[in-house]
């Protein structure tokens, strides 16, 4: 849904074996699962159910057998439903909602934001506390359950611009965007997949 092309560069620039597919069988041998994703909530369930995608990594998840990384769209679906999409359930792995930003800020939110890192995680190693990141979306994610969230931006309001639970790890921003310390982050998150 995307910005596939630009994740697939930046974990190849990272020295880490990319592989893109729908095959149940190569997801299950992978290290960590990644899920990317621009464009719309609900376009983006029915394309993973289609592909049978859907419950499957959801079961993966509900595993903890290896970590997962959703970035952007892939970190909306972790919720339970989208305001962009009424009625279309998401994975339920996170208790919340996404709504759409307000009309008092400017809509999509887009460009380079910083974090508070809310909640210490082996991703965020060598990252400091107001680091930005590149972000381009007009829905964000809101937490209904404790300890779940890893980083707040401010736009607006305070919003979730990452969360944590049990092995997912999932950001509203584009880690493969964000240079040097979006760089930082997705090899983080590669010495992870190796542990």
């Amino acid at each position: 849904m995307g910005n596939l092309r630009s994740v697939i560069n930046a974990f190849k620039n990272l020295g880490a074996d990319v592989i893109i597919t729908q095959e149940k069988g190569i997801i299950e041998r992978a290290d960590s699962v990644v899920l990317p994703g621009v464009g719309a909530f609900g376009k983006c369930v029915e394309n993973l159910k289609g592909l049978g995608l859907f419950g499957y990594i959801k079961g993966l998840i509900a595993a903890g057998d290896k970590p997962y990384l959703g970035i952007c769209l892939g970190m909306q679906i972790l919720f339970e439903g989208s305001e962009e999409a009424p009625g279309v359930e998401g994975m339920g792995v996170i208790k919340g909602s996404v709504p759409r930003f307000k009309d008092n800020v400017k809509v999509p939110h887009m460009g380079w934001n910083s974090i508070e890192i809310i909640k210490e995680h082996p991703v965020f190693e060598g990252i400091d506390e107001g680091a930005h990141f590149y972000f381009v979306h007009s829905f964000y994610c809101q937490p209904d359950e404790e300890g779940v969230t890893a980083t707040t931006t401010m736009y607006g309001i305070k919003f979730a611009s990452s969360v944590q639970k049990g092995n997912v790890f999932a950001c509203q921003f584009h880690p493969e965007k964000s240079q040097r310390i979006g760089l930082r982050l997705l090899q983080n998150f590669i010495s992870l997949s190796k542990a």
